[in-house]
């Protein structure tokens, strides 16, 4: 289960971190990401962090955002600054690992709305 929070409307310039819990029966975390979905456009990927804090971004968003994850806290963060009208959207993470049962898993989120006002 992925659990969602920190979106919100913010201006455009402004700054949201968005986070994501992952819980239940995980042995161990591989790869965490963050996707969004604009209104009448397709899921892109933002950002992705694999076990080694190997990091990718999206062109659009470098230097501008950043991942990262607690592997303590099985959670994912994506730090985002200097926001702009076309990053608003819903922000789904996407967690992939291995549970209990050695069996690999994939996870989304809910889904969490960024409203960027110009």
């Amino acid at each position: 289960q992925l659990v969602e929070s920190g979106g919100g409307l913010v201006q455009a310039g402004g700054s949201l971190r968005l986070s994501c819990a992952a819980s239940g029966s995980i042995r161990s975390i591989n790869r965490m990401a963050w996707y969004r979905r604009a209104p009448g456009k397709e899921r892109e990927l933002v950002a992705a962090i694999n076990s080694l804090r190997t990091t990718n971004y999206a062109d659009s968003v470098k230097g501008r955002f950043t991942i990262s994850r607690d592997n303590a806290k099985n959670t994912v963060y994506l730090q985002m600054t200097s926001l702009q009208p076309e990053d608003t959207a819903v922000y789904f993470c996407n967690v992939g690992g291995t549970n209990s049962n050695y069996r690999q898993f994939e996870a989304w989120g809910q889904g969490t709305q960024v409203t960027v006002s110009s």
